[in-house]
């Protein structure tokens, strides 16, 4: 973002680095943490994901404010760049949640004015100008941590941001403190609900009175979904913007909430998948939320669209079900993938638990935790217990701990700066000696015809389980271990469709189906 030489990353490169970095410790500890808790952890992973120089934001930029709301839907952070520039930049993050929650969870039945950006005739959907009050109102929790303060740079902001401050008196006061030239300029980001709030915030920003060192406004957004009316989206475009782009995938669901979700009912294009008359009916009650309301996108007519030919997929997601779809979705709208088609580096992935071994026991127990991205720093949950007793092998891909108490079938969960590990089903812990959660995590292989052996991989398989192919039973079934089976494919029912899950039933137990047991029938 500074005079741009052959190497230098693009304005979209570094503000989607910046607006994905804002998703830094979204969630919060499962056996709890204080709201003061998780900002001090947000705050150490924002710092060490702005110091990393590999990504496109070069390790210049440097946390200055940071601020969550009291329900921790929303985080906002300030960060300068230290090059010389005399830039901020001001991220935002959105409610973190799948993308079809985060549609249907956005109020657009109701709209309200939105005179905070200095326009009286605006309108926004009451759900993003709700989202948009918690940050405008957010105030940090703590002040910045003095060792953090950038010191002895040219330009840098003489001034430490105190507990309990807003954004723009922040802001104010870091504007304050640097030289007037070159102009300063404040970059206003967001990712999907983030950008959407990012629309807004900018003109709320723009309209401010700044006492000294008036900057100039830049506006980009990634995969927003649509603020407001028409009304809105001209206002927006009308602001003399130092920069304003819009970023879209052209296969991402969520920047076309609310004015398109027809178009998505023909997706995905070759390979798949294809949208179920399931995810159709989905998408149509999702659209009917807004009810006779005509959201327009601001700069509607020149976003920045890139996957127009739909090169960037996620191939174990290709199938023809309302699973795989919605997993499509979902990959589709992520920051990795939008880093990814950007050509930008992907900022690091937060922990992850792909196996515990074993899954069932009870206190005291020894237990292998096994997935990627734990530290020295990590602590561990059993459900909302906290483990004391564990230790981090230092490849960061394996946790041996004692099992704590607790009761019924927990989660194992693991807790870094960076973020917390999705609670997946081959990470569940079943107390007083199970039954082991069942559950069923690759069929392989994961195609072929009626007759086809076919090996079951997962957990809490026993002696007498029984493997169904949809509705049908397979005939011949070997347990090998508590973690395989092995199947004769049964012939398809001509009323069943050709990808089908797999499921396993132990006793009443019966796994849960999702894009990981998928079998299709070939022919």
């Amino acid at each position: 973002m500074t005079t741009a030489t052959q190497s230098d990353p693009t304005p979209a490169q570094v503000t989607m680095t910046l607006a994905a970095i804002a998703a830094t410790a979204a969630t919060p500890r499962p056996s709890g943490e204080t709201l003061q808790e998780q900002a001090l952890r947000a705050m150490r992973g924002v710092t060490a994901q702005l110091n990393d120089s590999t990504l496109a934001t070069r390790g210049t930029w440097q946390l200055m404010w940071l601020a969550l709301s009291p329900d921790n839907a929303n985080l906002a952070y300030v960060a300068w760049n230290s090059d010389g520039s005399n830039q901020f930049a001001v991220a935002v993050r959105g409610t973190i949640d799948n993308p079809t929650d985060l549609m249907e969870d956005l109020d657009v039945g109701t709209v309200v004015p939105f005179t905070a950006g200095g326009s009286r005739d605006a309108a926004v959907s009451a759900g993003a100008m709700a989202a948009f009050t918690q940050v405008a109102t957010a105030r940090s929790i703590t002040a910045m941590p003095v060792e953090q303060v950038p010191k002895g740079r040219p330009g840098s902001p003489d001034v430490v941001i105190p507990s309990g401050a807003t954004l723009t008196q922040a802001l104010a006061a870091l504007l304050a403190s640097v030289p007037s030239k070159p102009q300063p300029t404040v970059y206003v980001t967001g990712h999907s609900l983030g950008g959407c709030i990012a629309t807004m915030l900018a003109t709320y920003l723009q309209a401010q009175t700044w006492a000294a060192n008036k900057p100039q406004f830049a506006l980009v957004t990634f995969a927003a979904p649509t603020a407001g009316l028409k009304n809105f989206a001209d206002y927006v475009d009308s602001r003399p913007w130092g920069l304003n782009e819009r970023h879209v995938n052209a296969y991402d669901l969520v920047p076309r909430a609310w004015s398109d979700l027809t178009t998505p009912k023909g997706w995905y294009p070759a390979p798949g998948p294809s949208a179920t008359e399931e995810v159709k009916l989905l998408l149509t009650a999702i659209d009917q939320l807004r009810k006779d309301h005509v959201y327009v996108q601001p700069s509607a007519k020149n976003p920045s669209t890139v996957n127009a030919d739909y090169s960037v997929y996620d191939k174990e997601l290709v199938n023809k079900t309302t699973s795989d779809f919605l997993g499509q979705v979902a990959f589709q709208h992520a920051n990795s993938t939008y880093l990814t088609l950007l050509g930008a580096p992907v900022v690091p992935a937060g922990p992850v638990v792909t196996a515990v071994q074993p899954t069932a026991g009870q206190r005291g127990t020894p237990v292998t935790v096994t997935g990627s991205g734990f530290d020295a720093d990590s602590v561990l949950d059993f459900g909302p217990i906290p483990c004391a007793d564990f230790t981090v092998d230092p490849s960061g891909r394996q946790i041996t701990a004692v099992a704590p108490d607790g009761t019924g079938i927990v989660g194992v969960r693991v807790t870094t700066m960076l973020g917390t590990s999705p609670a997946v089903p081959l990470g569940q812990f079943a107390y007083d000696n199970g039954p082991a959660p069942v559950v069923v995590s690759e069929v392989a292989p994961r195609s072929g015809k009626a007759g086809t052996q076919v090996t079951i991989t997962g957990s809490g398989f026993a002696p007498g389980a029984a493997v169904r192919f949809k509705d049908t039973t397979a005939a011949s079934v070997a347990v090998v271990s508590p973690t395989v089976i092995t199947a004769t494919v049964p012939s398809r029912l001509l009323a069943d469709p050709k990808t089908v899950d797999v499921t396993v039933t132990v006793g009443v137990a019966t796994s849960p189906t999702g894009s990981a047991d998928e079998f299709t029938y070939a022919g």
